[in-house]
């Protein structure tokens, strides 16, 4: 199809009626196929699917048609759908006495924290939810559509930045290069209104039959790149899974940005200050040249210098040109061809990365606040460890700790009371049948799950955060128990305090 269905609202409202009587949900899905058979299917493997689902159902259908795209016969998706409707609006061609899927809708639940799960579905190319690039080249043969232009569905990548956004109740929401939809989706659900845009007018057109075929109203699409579509609005939340690929060229339009080097995911972060409304943030994926001679912290601090939002940047992975350049060409199908024609284009990345220095890729995420701050908080560091998702009420927490941090000397610091936050344990390092131990380490189970080294006084100071006293009066108490000047350890303590509280480790109570 190089057109997306195009169906009457009436008859859109039958077709999610149909999927819903079918249980085509992704509770539905998983009941079905089993734990096996899902799991295979975020592998790219189809064939437990294909066995799980034999018995002709509805759902075994439904399953078999827009999820595995295969053939089903004619009187079985009649059974389950409308079929001439289906072949009208163009979610269906013939294909002899049976008929085939010319999208993918792969079920989805919408999930934002703090709401319950909500049934709703994806709208893609074929072969661009499952299969890998074997499926993306699928989509090709058999739609006629340029490879530059498929839509994909939902990736790893997407799930991620759903997980991360911050949710909480807005006027207004921006998908910065929405492709199928999936971020506009989340949105749509803690927002008033929505706004998805794309330079791909295909994927608009997708991203308008997630959004419809999900039973969103309060959305709107506009076509452009990056902020040209809406120069002069203003957001309480944007979110973006850009085409952050760094590559020699601009082969697909749904991973390659078409700037320099890593110059999208900048001009993005550059760009989102005069589109924030005060106290609204932006959120993105993105990737990041490590070039030689120069520190990466640096590189990104560039980004934000300037623009007077706080920023929090958390680079997850890193890989070497090579490593990178594998990756993508595989993403792109390009191992599937002549070896002279991979090994040619293998080799046009590396000069590309060479001719710039760039020694490595970064990989992380990046979360922009308008705060006001007269002097914004910047954290730019590296975690590869894992962490809790979904991560967004835990990245909320972390900027309004900003504010608090911000707004207390050390004097303020001490007069305020804490609380040890819950999923806080100590774990005590020594060498067996010591009377002391070597170290204290604090460890939170929730949200980035970090870990950090405290001495004698950190760990007397939080085993008394109940919240009663206030942290001089506490310092006191434990000056006074190891026989040290209490003004001493007034003057030390508030330098670890501020640690802990912007690690989350306690927190301030409200007074």
């Amino acid at each position: 199809m190089t057109n997306s269905p195009t169906p009457d609202p009436v008859r859109l409202a039958r077709f999610r009626e149909a999927l819903l009587a079918a249980q085509y949900t992704a509770d539905g899905c998983l009941d079905l196929l089993g734990p096996t058979a899902y799991a295979a299917l975020a592998r790219s493997e189809t064939v437990p699917a294909l066995r799980a689902t034999r018995g002709g159902s509805p759902l075994e259908t439904l399953v078999r048609l827009f999820l595995l795209q295969q053939p089903v016969p004619r009187a079985a998706a009649a059974a389950v759908l409308s079929v001439e409707e289906c072949l009208t609006d163009g979610w269906l061609t013939e294909d002899g006495d049976r008929v085939r899927a010319t999208v993918d809708v792969r079920p989805y639940a919408n999930e934002v924290a703090g709401l319950p799960s909500a049934d709703a579905w994806v709208v893609s190319d074929l072969g661009c939810a499952v299969g890998g690039a074997g499926g993306i080249g699928a989509g090709e043969g058999s739609g006629g559509v340029a490879r530059r232009d498929l839509v994909l569905g939902v990736g790893g990548a997407s799930t991620t930045l759903a997980n991360l956004a911050v949710r909480r109740p807005v006027r207004s929401a921006l998908d910065l290069g929405t492709g199928s939809g999936v971020q506009a989706l989340h949105a749509a659900r803690h927002a008033q209104h929505v706004t998805a845009t794309d330079l791909n007018p295909r994927a608009l057109r997708f991203a308008r039959l997630t959004l419809a075929l999900s039973g969103f109203e309060n959305t709107g699409t506009a076509e452009g790149s990056l902020f040209e579509p809406v120069p002069n609005e203003r957001f309480d939340l944007i979110v973006s899974n850009p085409p952050f690929v760094i590559s020699p060229g601009s082969r697909f339009v749904y991973r390659d940005g078409g700037m320099a080097g890593d110059d999208l995911c900048r001009s993005i972060v550059r760009g989102a200050a005069a589109h924030l409304e005060p106290g609204g943030y932006c959120q993105l994926l993105a990737n990041w040249q490590h070039v030689k001679g120069e520190d990466w912290h640096e590189r990104l601090a560039g980004w934000v210098a300037g623009t007077g939002l706080d920023a929090w940047v958390v680079q997850r992975q890193v890989q070497d040109i090579a490593e990178y350049a594998e990756l993508w060409l595989r993403d792109g199908g390009d191992h599937l061809g002549r070896g002279d024609d991979y090994r040619a284009r293998y080799g046009e990345w590396l000069d590309a990365f060479e001719t710039a220095g760039v020694e490595g890729v970064g990989f992380g995420w990046i979360t922009l606040r308008a705060s006001g701050a007269t002097e914004p908080t910047v954290r730019i560091e590296e975690w590869p460890h894992p962490v809790e998702q979904p991560l967004g009420p835990h990245i909320e927490e972390w900027f309004a700790r900003q504010d608090f941090l911000r707004s207390h000397d050390d004097a303020a610091l001490l007069a305020a009371r804490y609380v040890l936050v819950d999923e806080v344990v100590q774990e005590q390092v020594g060498a067996p049948g010591a009377e002391d131990p070597e170290h204290v380490i604090l460890r939170h189970n929730r949200g980035m799950r970090r870990a950090t080294k405290v001495d004698t006084v950190g760990a007397g100071f939080v085993g008394a955060c109940d919240g009663s006293l206030a942290a001089g009066d506490i310092v006191d108490a434990i000056a006074h128990l190891l026989g040290e000047d209490r003004v001493v350890l007034r003057d030390r303590v508030p330098e670890s305090l501020r640690m802990l509280t912007e690690q989350g480790f306690v927190a301030p109570v409200a007074p």
